[in-house]
């Protein structure tokens, strides 16, 4: 008998390994043909989407999709990469607002993903979704996704606190009257208004989004420097700088869980989706918490503003578009279906109809009985628009370089030449912005 040369062992493993492999060979595994493929970053959107989808498999015998929740940076990068390559793409996807402007350079034929201008206006969903949602998912008068979401905002506020404090949200009407009862509630290194930021601008794009501003106008053109963006910044730093400021942050996680409890901030600025982070977060505060409209910059002023957003657009690759936008009316229109999505994530669809359902009426125990739909249903419709551009990722991070900047010289200096320093940092940074949207001759 001739013996194996490796040993017995190695010849008992190369025996399994064959049989194993011809077995197989054999019985293939059964693969599903997935006909579309779809990609979320949001887990909650995930969750909800996997209870929704088999209904749509069952009206579409023989239909597969492919429910995939990747991370944020696969839908900005890795999808670029997809448009530029012969690499497949998905037929859905799902990107924060911010990510969205990226896919806008170059001619209109060259975008990545499927115009659906007139599909929107054939299907009356430009009349029925909250038009302003449309505007950071256009690009020369043509649209390219579906607004996922509204995100008007509120702020949440410690309702037990302000009864014993005597103040009365009804008179709170601008934020003069809410800066003037801030400044008295207010203990340095103890107890502050407001939780806001004094490193990143997402709070301070709030207030700028409320007053008509923002970082692009509709033609692509860098305005953060403009007058209202000047006005904001001027009237914001004093909120979170220098002996008599209202506003603090402290981050996330944990430590903002302790710092709500102990009151050491008794307002929080609370778009739609934060509320449910606020009820998941801090359970301890249910029925001590309380909404109210943002206070307006002026009388007759717009009483919200909005903070995040999704758009949900078809690629141009995808092989199958109809099917495609059947999906998406799936997930977007069935009212049923959102009702419920609202009960999970507290984020207000964009499709006005939607919010006639009995699950936007309910009164919420955690926020003292409010009916929590209702009270983002009403301010919906004055959500400000946002305008986008390939370099509102860039601008965004200028803008919080200025607010940075202006926090230290008001620490440091006060008032005095205040307004110059600040025309003079918004100029260079919006400047900036501006030199390298010229350098790019397909940056639209």
């Amino acid at each position: 008998m001739v013996s194996f040369p490796y040993g017995r062992a190695a010849f008992c493993l190369l025996v399994l390994a064959l049989l194993s492999g011809s077995w197989l060979a054999l019985h293939p595994a059964y693969h599903q043909k997935v006909t579309l493929t779809y990609w979320t970053f949001a887990k909650p959107h995930y969750l909800a989407y996997q209870k929704a989808l088999p209904a749509f498999e069952d009206a579409h015998p023989g239909v597969k999709v492919d429910l995939q929740l990747v991370s944020g940076q696969a839908t900005g990068s890795r999808l670029l990469a997809t448009f530029w390559s012969d690499l497949d793409a998905p037929d859905l996807v799902e990107t924060e607002i911010s990510t969205a402007g990226s896919f806008f350079r170059g001619p209109l034929k060259d975008i990545g993903f499927l115009d659906v201008t007139d599909r929107i206006h054939q299907t009356g969903l430009w009349d029925g979704m909250v038009q302003a949602r449309f505007s950071a998912y256009t690009t020369r008068g043509r649209i390219f996704g579906l607004p996922h979401d509204v995100h008007p905002v509120q702020l949440a506020y410690r309702r037990d606190i302000f009864e014993k404090e005597g103040i009365d949200v009804r008179q709170i009407k601008t934020w003069d009257d809410f800066v003037r009862i801030g400044r008295k509630v207010t203990i340095p290194n103890h107890r502050y208004m407001i939780e806001l930021s004094d490193s990143g601008a997402e709070n301070l794009e709030m207030c700028l989004f409320q007053r008509g501003g923002g970082y692009f106008n509709p033609r692509g053109e860098c305005t953060f420097d403009d007058e209202t963006a000047v006005q904001t910044m001027l009237w914001y730093v004093p909120l979170v700088a220098g002996p008599h400021k209202i506003g603090n942050s402290l981050g996330g996680g944990q430590i903002l869980t302790q710092a709500a409890e102990e009151g050491y901030f008794l307002c929080f600025v609370c778009p739609d989706w934060r509320s449910k982070s606020i009820e998941q977060d801090i359970p301890s505060l249910a029925g001590k918490m309380g909404l109210m409209p943002l206070p307006v910059a002026e009388p007759g002023g717009r009483p919200t503003s909005t903070w995040g957003g999704t758009m949900l657009g078809i690629t141009r690759k995808s092989k199958h578009q109809d099917l495609a936008w059947a999906l998406a009316m799936h997930f977007y229109l069935d009212k049923p279906g959102l009702a419920e999505r609202f009960r999970q994530t507290n984020i207000l669809p964009a499709l006005r109809s939607a919010w006639k359902q009995e699950a936007f009426q309910e009164p919420r125990p955690y926020w003292g009985g409010q009916a929590l739909g209702e009270t983002y249903a009403r301010l919906a419709p004055l959500v400000p628009p946002q305008f986008s551009s390939p370099y509102v990722v860039t601008a965004k991070a200028k803008l919080s370089e200025a607010l940075v900047a202006c926090v230290q010289y008001y620490n440091a200096n006060g008032g005095a030449g205040f307004e110059a320093f600040v025309r003079r940092q918004l100029a260079l940074n919006a400047g900036q912005v501006r030199s390298m949207v010229n350098r790019n001759p397909f940056s639209q």
